[in-house]
């Protein structure tokens, strides 16, 4: 399981790529971050949705509400253009991020230790 505050600084780009996979509602978001982490990662409801809104808001994923098949009223989610370049920013932002990381937590030849 991973500290909280490293799962909201994730929030972001995690859902953004999610989306860039197709349209999702909340709990399809939830269940699919819970999947791909092995259940490292798991949000709740309090959590994905505040991002959601805020997403919403920045212009960064846009909504529309459908009928399920059981008559339920599902809010879906979906990517924009915008969300797109902001996707890409992220990206290139945690990989940065990754390669310092790589660097020092590279293996320690034996004569060094």
């Amino acid at each position: 399981m991973i500290s909280k505050n490293l799962a909201a600084a994730s929030t972001k780009p995690m859902i953004l790529a999610i989306l860039r996979g197709g349209e999702n509602y909340g709990y399809q978001i939830i269940q699919r971050v819970k999947e791909i982490s092995g259940g490292d990662v798991e949000w709740a409801d309090g959590m994905l949705y505040p991002v959601l809104h805020k997403l919403e808001k920045d212009g960064f994923v846009s909504t529309r509400w459908i009928i399920s098949d059981e008559g339920r009223r599902r809010k879906y989610y979906k990517i924009t253009a915008a969300g797109k370049e902001e996707l890409n920013t992220e990206i290139k932002q945690w990989m940065s991020v990754h390669k310092v990381f790589e660097k020092l937590w590279e293996p320690i030849p034996a004569y060094q230790q």
